[in-house]
């Protein structure tokens, strides 16, 4: 990461009433804004035309086996028009650079910026978009889909959220997201957080996407390439200051249900564009950086780019 320093100076949001913007309210924003808003935060969905009418006028609808099924309104706009204490960011990596001009920056100068998009290379734009004390490092393990829009599909039994920096300063952020219905940790290591999840999420990603089968089939019927896959990709978190447990990481997949499918495997799917670069180009550039060979992980991504 270009900028790790501290977050300092910025006033954090705390769980009374808060502003807060959701720059792409999808499976995950979606979910997000939908528990602020029950919990009685003031939030502002930014989107295009058709999901910001569909928000304005019905509201956010969640079916979840967590929290219930439920309906709650939101506002909802295509361009961000007043300042936000908090800025959630959950668009795709793909989409992230013409997301951006719907949040004017000026509008987030009191506030912060969480990013909850996957792979790690995208703080860096964000950073020198709003600047590194505002954009606060994050993950987010879920799994919830939009299938419609204003439509959200919560299947996991849980919503966790791990944001890194001093905990201190973070503390109110992560009051609000808990009292909201997110477990939401504040961890000291940014780079610990955020390879925590690319690590796991690369292999899972990958092979479903390539092989178009859920996780229990890739555990069955692709376990060799599946230990091979983590293998290397553990080997680079370890060098970039991530977790890097070969072991621990197949035991994650062991529990997981095993129809459980990526989100890129059902952007592939519905003939979206993939999250490849984000993902698998963000572990083969790091990589490249700690001179570690990936003979595998780049066989994959060769792979899936010819698709």
């Amino acid at each position: 990461m270009s900028d790790t320093r501290p977050l300092t100076g910025v006033p954090a949001p705390t769980p009374s009433r808060s502003t807060v913007a959701v720059l792409g309210p999808g499976g995950v924003g979606g979910l997000l804004a939908a528990l602020l808003a029950r919990a009685g935060h003031r939030v502002i969905c930014i989107a295009g035309d058709e999901t910001a009418h569909a928000l304005q006028h019905g509201g956010i609808r969640v079916h979840s086996g967590q929290f219930g099924d439920f309906t709650v309104p939101v506002e909802a706009d295509t361009l961000l028009r007043v300042p936000v204490d908090l800025c959630l960011m959950s668009v795709k990596h793909t989409a992230l650079d013409t997301a951006l001009d719907r949040v004017p920056p000026g509008l987030l100068d009191g506030g912060l910026v969480l990013p909850l998009l996957n792979g790690i290379e995208h703080l860096d734009t964000l950073r020198a978009r709003h600047g590194a004390r505002r954009v606060v490092p994050a993950v987010i393990r879920v799994e919830s889909t939009r299938t419609a829009p204003g439509v959200i599909e919560h299947g996991s039994p849980f919503v966790e959220i791990d944001v890194a920096g001093v905990p201190d300063r973070l503390a109110p952020l992560a009051a609000l997201l808990t009292a909201a219905g997110v477990d939401t940790r504040v961890m000291p290591e940014e780079n610990a957080v955020l390879w925590a999840k690319l690590a796991f999420l690369a292999p899972f990603a990958l092979l479903t996407t390539r092989y178009r089968l859920p996780i229990g089939d890739i555990r069955s019927e692709r376990r060799e390439e599946l230990a091979a896959l983590v293998e290397e990709t553990a080997a680079v978190s370890r060098a970039c200051g991530g977790p890097g447990d070969a072991a621990q990481l197949l035991a994650r997949y062991e529990a997981f249900p095993p129809g459980s499918r990526s989100s890129m495997q059902r952007d592939a799917e519905a003939g979206r564009p993939l999250e490849l670069d984000a993902i698998g180009g963000a572990v083969l550039r790091a990589a490249e950086r700690h001179g570690i060979p990936v003979p595998f992980l780049e066989r994959l991504v060769a792979e899936l780019s010819a698709d």
